[in-house]
């Protein structure tokens, strides 16, 4: 069975990213459709996936993560406006039977992701 999931870790303090916040968007004729905003949990990770089985359909999705507010959170003094707010990552869902796996790696400053396992 399928499934999409994420797992953010704060390259800044070493750390997953509990606490912060994402929304999932389906892309739908190039525009976004809100499929769930949810609050990552204590590891950086969802609770469950966030999609999953006839729920995870082929097509383009978008990630928001709310990196600007994590950090603020977190008591990091962050220049107005922050150099990083929201961080978007887009991709495609080709194999609704594949588990896909979306981390991100963000500090202030930067941010990296990569298709993970």
């Amino acid at each position: 069975m399928g499934k999409l999931t994420t797992h953010v870790l704060d390259t800044m303090h070493g750390s997953p990213a509990g606490g912060m916040a994402v929304r999932l968007y389906r892309l739908e004729a190039g525009e976004p459709r809100l499929l769930q905003m949810l609050t990552l949990n204590a590891d950086g990770r969802a609770d469950a996936p966030l999609l999953e089985g006839a729920m995870l359909l082929v097509g383009r999705y978008r990630l928001v993560f709310e990196v600007a507010d994590y950090f603020r959170h977190r008591r990091v003094s962050l220049p107005e406006p922050a150099f990083l707010d929201e961080v978007p990552i887009d991709f495609g869902i080709a194999d609704p039977a594949a588990h896909y796996h979306v981390p991100l790696l963000a500090s202030p400053w930067s941010y990296a992701t990569y298709r993970g396992s």
